[in-house]
């Protein structure tokens, strides 16, 4: 079952008119939830964050908090998983084929869930590997918009080599994957690049520096070279879906000395009592 402009149908039987703008120009937004024990993780931070984009492309906010929390809570229920990624859409609307605006135009929702599928165990003690590729994209990639042809153009990159990811340079300096955020580690310290309208604002990321600060790790958010990247003694790339994965070997050469290093599995040890202690814990408070 998904969600589709107020009602609850089998997928099979959800059409949109062609001359949606989602389909006729990409626009619209998205956002993806992780869902644990069948409680949406961090659903404010990943509200809020559907909040800027809309408000940055312009399009209204169909719903409320309350509604979008009623919707969503009423879809995850309808699944046979307990851990789910719930997938929700705006467009502008249906409009006949005009760059600008159109007036009136009630926004296109969509919302579905699909299991929540994280790197096998086997992945995880291996490592994986990466590709380099430069960020070509637009200059709003604060924006969680649906159009996604750059992301999916530089992930192909990896993806026709074997690899995992594909870790983005900008004018010689990293921003984020294609479909992640970028972490390093250099002498113990961890870096991340800083936010910007080059990045997407990871929730995932958030979690990771929280994590890495309340255990005492080393944390600096700065800009980084690419250099530093390909001389970093770890690398690791982190999504609601990936979490905390180390990259092993970049275009070929290995990243330190080509295994998951000491400080990803510290990272991914706090990553997985985090989820079970707080993120599974929703249940528990939503029952009680």
């Amino acid at each position: 079952m998904i969600f589709l402009n107020g009602r609850f149908i089998p997928i099979e039987q959800a059409m949109v008119p062609v001359l949606d703008r989602g389909f006729i120009f990409g626009d619209g937004v998205y956002e993806l939830v992780p869902v644990y024990s069948r409680v949406p993780f961090r659903f404010d931070e990943h509200l809020a964050r559907l909040e800027r984009s809309l408000a940055a492309v312009r399009i209204r906010n169909p719903h409320s908090r309350e509604k979008w929390r009623e919707i969503i809570a009423q879809l995850v229920a309808l699944q046979p998983e307990e851990d789910q990624g719930v997938y929700f859409q705006v467009t502008r609307g249906v409009a006949k084929r005009d760059h600008a605006f159109p007036q009136g135009v009630e926004p296109t929702v969509f919302v579905m869930s699909n299991p929540l599928v994280n790197p096998p165990r086997e992945l995880i003690e291996r490592g994986a590997e990466a590709y380099s590729a430069v960020d070509d994209r637009w200059h709003r990639c604060d924006i969680k918009s649906i159009s996604l042809i750059g992301n999916v153009l530089l992930r192909q990159v990896s993806a026709d080599a074997g690899g995992a990811e594909t870790i983005l340079f900008r004018d010689g300096r990293l921003t984020e994957a294609s479909a992640s955020n970028v972490f390093i580690v250099r002498a113990g310290v961890v870096l991340g690049p800083p936010k910007s309208n080059l990045i997407l604002p990871g929730i995932t990321y958030d979690v990771v520096l929280e994590l890495a600060e309340a255990a005492g790790l080393p944390v600096e958010i700065r800009d980084l070279s690419e250099a530093e990247v390909r001389a970093a003694d770890e690398v690791w790339v982190t999504s609601s879906s990936k979490e905390v994965l180390a990259i092993v070997r970049l275009d070929g050469r290995p990243v330190g000395e080509g295994r998951p290093g000491p400080a990803f599995k510290r990272m991914y040890q706090l990553y997985q009592e985090f989820k079970q202690t707080v993120m599974r814990s929703g249940k528990e408070r939503a029952a009680a």
